[in-house]
């Protein structure tokens, strides 16, 4: 009798690992996609997973749907570890009823989203959706709701991560919109709140889903992805990197990983990495690369907003967040997408207690009527407020240009920086010396000799880092070559900051 018990359990759980069936897992790996739980497996430790509602069915009449009632009702739940640390997961089927959500499939999602904040542990979840279930009406919308609703209850508690991998349309992308990091696998996941049929008979535009919400659209044109990448192993492969990143939660300190290099290894090469000529570009990532252990950096964004960079590197095995203006493009100028795209990330280290190292070489803001049009003021705005009220671990080193409003922005002394240092090619001014002697010799303008004697008098004063040292603005004028060492010292010295800002409901951001 026991005996037949377990068989009909082990039946039953054949039954559920099977989905929406053979024909329809053929079909998924036909279109280049893994199945929800073939991406699991991938994501997490081998057998780490321990599943929730396998047998969990839809309570749907309607439409004929009581004759099919498929266990797991198209979502798979459950937690695991990565590297040893423990992670929820959800992770939509598509082979049953194309992944749309019911009230029972909301259900199960709201279920580990509520024991990751209970148990301080990250959500994943892994997107791959038609939609909301038309055949159940609101009932499915409403389990949206009940997602979205605990999407921002978390934020801030645990991190969150999408990673979108196969349809995600109509309300369902506001729940990944909310979450940390987005990261979407090229030529099979989208991402669009109406699609290309709906978009051609409004606007009479004609679009594929690929160019509305692609992988690259995403990335490079309108920043709701984070990362993209070429397939389903590469995706979850990335997505366990960043895990080891980031602290389980808002109460624990990023993890503390081995490292294997000096952290007062000296870099020769940084002492000639600012060329000789101040408006030649440099490549601003290989003074990241070369203060942090190993060179490792995982970058943030990296095909959005150029002209800063964003990411994670450890220095002494903890992780730091990392953004750097890149001289590469619009010679490192802030604007409009940048300082956006900074201040996002910038918020995310603040929330999870990760010290922040910001590199400056910024000549200003963008100037333009698109740029003004845009609301620059505002969106430069949201940077300044992202660094004014971080309170975790602030190092920043001027490598070569801050100039004006771009200097206080990029984590001044000002914005309470902890450790502010300079390169000696560093030129803190108001702003560059040539548009500034026209200004202040107005007079002389069209007489080139004069004009080119009083530009040397102003770079010779202020295209330097010590009228800013002699106020204590900036801390110390550092060797380059020192940089790994002075900024690993800096933050071992910043272990223990504590700083909390006014009480307040919260804040209001300039959004």
């Amino acid at each position: 009798m026991m005996k037949d018990i377990l068989q009909q359990l082990e039946e039953r759980r054949d039954t559920a690992r099977l989905g929406g069936g053979q024909k329809r897992i053929d079909s998924q790996h036909g279109r280049g996609k893994l199945t929800a739980r073939e991406r699991i497996e991938l994501l997490l430790d081998e057998d780490s997973f321990e599943e929730f509602d396998m047998f969990k069915t839809h309570r749907c009449t309607d439409f004929g749907m009581e004759k099919q009632q498929p266990y797991g009702d198209g979502v798979v739940t459950g937690w695991g570890t990565i590297n040893g640390r423990m992670v929820y997961v959800f992770s939509q089927d598509f082979t049953v009823f194309g992944g749309s959500l019911s009230e029972t499939h909301a259900e199960k999602i709201c279920k580990i989203m509520d024991m990751a904040v209970q148990n301080g542990a990250p959500v994943i979840g892994i997107n791959d959706s038609g939609g909301a279930r038309i055949q159940e009406g609101v009932a499915s919308l409403a389990g949206y709701a009940d997602v979205f609703q605990r999407n921002i209850m978390a934020s801030g508690v645990v991190p969150q991560i999408s990673v979108i991998m196969g349809p995600c349309a109509g309300g369902a992308v506001y729940s990944p919109a909310m979450t940390d990091f987005i990261f979407m696998v090229k030529d099979t996941s989208y991402m669009f709140v109406t699609g290309p049929d709906v978009v051609k008979t409004v606007t009479n535009e004609h679009v594929t889903a690929e160019e509305l919400g692609g992988a690259s659209t995403h990335t490079k044109k309108s920043s709701v992805a984070d990362g993209a990448f070429d397939n389903d192993v590469e995706a979850l492969a990335e997505v366990r990197r960043l895990v080891d990143f980031l602290p389980l939660n808002n109460r624990e300190k990023p993890p503390v990983r081995p490292f294997f290099d000096e952290p007062g290894r000296i870099e020769d090469s940084l002492d000639t990495l600012i060329p000789e000529n101040p408006n030649t570009p440099y490549d601003m990532k290989e003074l990241i690369t070369k203060v942090a252990d190993e060179g490792d950096f995982y970058e943030i964004q990296e095909d959005y907003a150029k002209n800063i960079i964003t990411g994670f590197i450890r220095l002494e095995g903890q992780t730091v967040g990392v953004v750097a203006n890149q001289p590469m493009v619009l010679a490192g100028c802030l604007d409009i997408d940048s300082s956006r795209k900074a201040a996002r990330f910038v918020r995310f280290c603040d929330c999870f207690e990760i010290p922040i190292l910001t590199l400056v070489d910024v000549p200003g803001f963008l100037p333009g009527t698109s740029q003004e049009y845009g609301g620059v003021i505002k969106h430069g705005a949201k940077l300044l407020f992202a660094y004014g009220e971080a309170t975790v671990p602030k190092v920043t080193v001027i490598t070569r240009k801050a100039y004006g409003g771009a200097y206080d922005v990029m984590a001044s002394k000002h914005l309470r920086g902890d450790f502010n240092y300079a390169w000696p090619t560093a030129e803190i001014a108001v702003m560059g010396a040539k548009g500034a002697t026209e200004i202040i010799h107005r007079a002389d303008l069209g007489d080139e000799e004069k004009i080119a004697a009083h530009t040397k008098d102003y770079e010779d004063r202020f295209a330097n880092p010590f009228v800013a040292a002699e106020r204590g603005f900036i801390d110390e004028v550092i060797q380059p070559r020192s940089t790994r060492r002075r900024v690993s010292r800096a933050f071992a010295s910043l272990r223990n900051k504590k700083l909390t800002n006014p009480w307040k409901k919260h804040d209001n951001i300039p959004l």
